[in-house]
């Protein structure tokens, strides 16, 4: 297992994966780390809908509009939160990293597909059957990569300031 910092250095959006199935039990510990995401007030608003069948997959890759991909991971995490949760979007995108870190650390891919207040949003939670007190969040494919990218990232001396801008 990979440390926290090398796995965040590591990290990058993958859209081509490898067909090569993810264990249970390396899905539950994903998920697992997504549930312990911080949260506001303690609320844990959410819930994550692992899908690993491929007609499901294909219907949710259809709709996503950027998500296509989406048919080719083993997987695709469907984070939700109550939607009446007034930090619901912020809750749900920790949740959202916690799970595409761990990933990571388990040395598999991910990238994250938009889905709060996307046009598909309703019809993905209809697909999944997600009660309506819930708004989808994101879409989180993954899988094993086959391929590697390494887009540059803005240097650290490019974003960081010091007391003020």
């Amino acid at each position: 297992m990979k440390d926290a910092i090398t796995v965040m250095r590591e990290r990058r959006s993958v859209r081509r994966f490898l067909k090569k199935p993810i264990s249970k039990e390396v899905l539950e510990e994903i998920i697992d780390c997504g549930r312990l995401a911080p949260t506001a007030n303690n609320f844990q608003p959410w819930v994550f809908v692992v899908v690993t069948q491929e007609d499901t997959k294909n219907k949710i890759a259809e709709l996503a509009t950027w998500g296509e991909f989406i048919k080719d991971a083993a997987c695709c995490v469907a984070v939700f939160c109550e939607k009446d949760n007034p930090f619901h979007v912020e809750d749900g995108s920790a949740a959202t990293e916690n799970i595409i870190l761990a990933a990571k650390a388990h040395d598999l891919d991910s990238c994250w597909v938009a889905g709060y207040k996307r046009p598909y949003s309703e019809e993905v939670r209809k697909l999944l059957n997600v009660p309506e007190k819930y708004e989808l969040i994101s879409l989180v494919p993954l899988g094993y990569s086959q391929e590697h990218p390494n887009p540059a990232k803005k240097p650290l001396s490019e974003v960081l300031k010091w007391e003020r801008y």
